[in-house]
């Protein structure tokens, strides 16, 4: 631990700079490039959390079971760049998507899409410590709370001076280390623990659909909440919003599929350790399935290797905290203190490094009681997953459709939470009317969730075509049962009822049309200094607002209301 964290710091000290500037610390500057970005968005979702919840797949349904998880989940990063690049396109200088609905709606937009993601971050955080924890726990004479401690100063050391600038330089380090360790253990476990014999000797330890290649359980409790969730964590997370914004504008493509590539194989490998297990007959210790990964390295690892696997799953999970850390320290630093206490235009550079640094320090703190309680890993990701759901259609709406409003944005959210939240978590009885109705809007967010996809492709046309198709063909099986999968149903009603709530309160509006290239004007670098000299920054600022005093009274509209 001393070596690793000690080399990402000397590694941060190394390009940290005497006076650091706010926007390269948020986003880079907007100007990094292929090697780098793709390695930090492949070593940023290669996290602790996913290893260990794609092997509690592989323990709990089997062989599909890592299929399911890796294989949509490579899918998210691969969604990414169709809107990614829409994205950029009119707002090329932003530091978070929330930053960009303020620019678009307003406030309450803004809030809602930070709100969610500060506590996404943190219960991402959170769960990459419970991970860490448990590894340290099973592999050394230190207790969890050591561990998790540890782990946490370990990360916000590198982190906190230089922020985005050692997160990205860190990620390309740790991937390499990540897929090398991969490359070795998971052979080397899967001959010690029997090998190909294994799958003879051990299948009496499986049930009927554990056994099953194409298993519905798998599909229907993991595979399908998690096609859902993709959208809902491309369109949602900070995270993947910053390297967005990070990366030139050119490499965004080969950015994303290269990730695409490098996250699907590791995860999938990864997650055959569960299956490995189920197949062994070994039960997790304590209970616990978090504790299945090291238990399993522990158990058929010589000492050496076990350190190659402590560097994989300790560069996993502090590839994925900085980034979260990075992630709330932007929110922080452009949504709360740059836009709604500040203000754009009166924003302190050097007030914003405060903030930011400040934030990681927090966000550490409340990590670490967070992650005391230890929560099941799985279960955090996929209610983050279905809370941003609730968002997807909204913001994706807002950067196509001129129409879309405040209004529509919001009360879309607010109901999808609203009528969310009941059917996640059962708080309502589902077995009668009101399962047909849950159910019926399940079938609505299948149509909205495929039609999405295609959109991102191929466009309008064909979205309209698959979505239409997929209500269709999926309403005679799904309704009468899918209401008993409340993890799926919760995620698909999400996405009906904020589409449905968003495209009912657009068309309401008759009038007003938004001017995208307003975005590009009200978003944008707070260190202009670094850029300009201050005299040049100044007059340019007084060309402008002489220029469009007129113009910024209403610049977000055009038509009669104008």
């Amino acid at each position: 631990m001393l070596l690793f964290f000690g080399g990402s710091l000397y590694m941060s000290i190394r390009i940290s700079r005497r006076r650091e500037n706010a926007d390269g610390y948020m986003t880079g500057g907007g100007k990094i490039g292929f090697g780098i970005s793709a390695a930090s968005m492949t070593a940023t979702w290669i996290w602790a959390s996913s290893m260990y919840a794609s092997a509690t797949s592989g323990y709990t349904y089997g062989i599909s079971g890592p299929i399911h998880y890796g294989l949509w989940g490579a899918l998210m990063i691969l969604l990414i760049y169709p809107f990614g690049r829409r994205i950029r396109a009119v707002a090329p200088k932003a530091h978070t998507i929330a930053e960009v609905m303020f620019a678009r709606h307003g406030r309450s937009s803004q809030l809602m899409l930070a709100g969610s993601n500060v506590l996404g971050s943190l219960i991402s955080l959170t769960s990459n410590l419970i991970a860490g924890g448990a590894l340290i726990a099973m592999l050394s004479p230190f207790t969890f709370t050591q561990g998790i401690v540890a782990i946490a100063i370990g990360v916000l050391a590198y982190t906190l001076w230089s922020g985005f600038r050692a997160s990205v330089l860190t990620d390309f380090v740790q991937v390499l280390a990540m897929l090398g360790a991969v490359a070795i253990l998971i052979p080397v476990i899967f001959f010690a623990a029997g090998g190909p014999d294994l799958f003879v000797t051990g299948a009496q330890n499986l049930t009927p659909q554990q056994g099953d290649f194409f298993s519905s359980d798998a599909f229907f409790n993991q595979g399908a909440p998690y096609i859902a969730a993709v959208l809902a964590y491309a369109i949602g997370n900070q995270t993947i919003a910053q390297r967005l914004f990070a990366v030139r504008e050119d490499l965004i493509k080969k950015t994303f599929v290269t990730a695409t590539v490098g996250y699907g194989a590791t995860i999938i490998g990864v997650g055959m350790l569960g299956v490995i297990a189920l197949y062994a007959g070994i039960e997790p210790m304590g209970g616990d399935v978090n504790n299945l990964i090291p238990q399993m390295a522990a158990t058929y690892l010589t000492p050496i290797l076990i350190c190659v696997f402590f560097v994989m799953i300790i560069g996993s999970l502090s590839s994925t905290a900085d980034a979260d850390m990075t992630a709330l320290s932007s929110i922080m630093m452009a949504d709360v203190y740059g836009q709604n206490i500040a203000g754009k235009k009166n924003a302190n550079p050097r007030t914003m490094l405060v903030v930011g640094r400040l934030t990681m320090v927090g966000a550490t703190a409340a990590a670490l009681g967070f992650a005391s309680m230890q929560f099941n890993i799985l279960d955090l990701l996929v209610f983050v997953g279905a809370m941003w759901g609730a968002l997807v259609f909204p913001v994706i709406a807002s950067f196509y459709w001129n129409r879309v409003t405040n209004v529509a944005f919001s009360v879309a959210v607010v109901a999808a939470l609203a009528t969310f939240l009941p059917v996640r978590f059962e708080w309502v009885d589902l077995s009668g009317g009101l399962g047909i109705v849950s159910d019926v809007l399940s079938v609505i967010g299948i149509g909205v969730v495929l039609g999405l996809m295609a959109f991102g492709f191929f466009g309008l046309r064909v979205a309209l075509v698959v979505g239409g198709i997929a209500t269709v063909a999926s309403a005679p099986f799904a309704i009468g049962f899918l209401h008993t999968y409340p993890v799926l149903s919760g995620s698909l009603v999400a996405y009906a009822v904020s589409t449905t709530v968003c495209v009912a309160l657009t068309m309401l509006n008759k009038d007003r049309r938004f001017d995208f290239s307003v975005i590009r004007q009200r978003t944008g670098d707070f260190d202009t200094a670094e850029t300009a000299g201050a005299a040049g920054a100044a007059g340019t600022e007084i060309v402008a607002e002489a220029e469009g005093v007129v113009k910024d009274a209403d610049a977000s509209y055009t038509g009669k209301e104008q």
